[in-house]
């Protein structure tokens, strides 16, 4: 195999530290016997893996932990819509297709990209076969979820005929434009532009129509809102205020109405408040709001691309 066969000549000018974390012998059986895996072949690969301590520190201190207003500052900007606008006019043919074709409004599909990557122009320093191995036997809270990763890593790395040594990630294993986890990738990514071949690495059609794709996957509601700015006459009436979805707690009889717009039906939704310095912001969160969390289940994350995603919009109409 092209992506395995190259390792030596990829290192030959320097050496690594050969990672020996407990489990790694019994993964490399399970992938031989699973999926027919040349046993030396991986065991020069995982000879070459290297356990990386930014990776652990990373995972154990996210982005979520700042409060709201820090956290929001960080990826609606106007640094974000104005390359926002710019990818948008490179890609208006792309962006109009994947709407029609999946029912995803074209700046939430633009807002996730500029939230994980900005546009692409940021797609992780981390190696991913170090994250991968790192969190998958030095990282016990989610084990099972980053060797199940992994292993979809070295089959993608396969079907995709790319050096798994070279290919770059979030410290989490995140790949390429879209950010797909491995399992994402072989399951939802797109060849949106039809030249044979499914690269969510380099190429921004194949990013739009996956994240599209994923979005119709998980249950994505054409024409349904995300997020509505929201009044609440009696907080204290209110039987749930939490960034955790309740059983769809919200109800009109609590005093809770959108702040604009005249809504003669609204789908279910559920309260979320933000807190500021000085107050809080409350707001009706929606069914698609819960299908942007699936990309990441923060609702600091969802609420920044609902907001991104208007500002990019209100930037377009002017």
């Amino acid at each position: 195999m092209k992506i395995l066969t190259s390792i030596i000549l990829l290192f030959t000018s320097f050496t690594l530290h050969a990672v020996e974390l407990p489990g790694i012998p019994d993964f490399i059986d399970q992938m031989v016997a699973k999926h027919q895996f040349k046993r030396d072949e991986l065991v020069q690969v995982f000879q070459r893996a290297v356990r990386r301590q930014a990776v652990i520190d990373a995972i154990s201190k996210p982005s979520t932990l700042k409060p709201w207003p820090e956290y929001r500052v960080n990826f609606v900007n106007a640094q974000r819509i104005e390359l926002g606008l710019k990818f948008w006019n490179q890609h208006a043919a792309v962006l109009q297709r994947a709407e029609k074709q999946f029912g995803v409004p074209q700046e939430y599909i633009l807002a996730i990209i500029g939230v994980e990557t900005l546009y692409g122009r940021n797609m992780g320093n981390f190696r991913t076969l170090d994250a991968l191995t790192t969190l998958a036997f030095d990282y016990p809270r989610r084990a099972d979820f980053f060797r199940s990763e992994l292993e979809n890593y070295l089959l993608l790395s396969r079907e995709q005929d790319f050096n798994l040594l070279a290919i770059q990630s979030s410290y989490a294993g995140a790949l390429g434009i879209a950010q797909f986890m491995p399992s994402n990738f072989r399951k939802y990514a797109l060849d949106y532009n039809g030249n044979g071949k499914t690269d969510i690495l380099r190429e921004p059609e194949d990013a739009i129509g996956s994240v599209g794709n994923y979005f119709k996957h998980y249950g994505w509601r054409s024409g349904e809102p995300v997020a509505l700015l929201a009044q609440v006459a009696d907080v204290n009436r209110l039987s749930v205020l939490t960034e955790l979805k309740p059983s769809l707690a919200w109800k009109f009889d609590v005093g809770v109405k959108p702040v604009s717009g005249d809504y003669a039906y609204l789908p279910p939704a559920w309260i979320l408040d933000l807190t500021f310095p000085t107050d809080k912001e409350y707001w009706m969160v929606f069914e698609n709001f819960d299908v942007i969390m699936r990309y990441n289940t923060s609702s600091f994350y969802a609420m920044s691309v609902h907001q991104l995603a208007e500002g990019l919009k209100d930037a377009k109409r002017r």
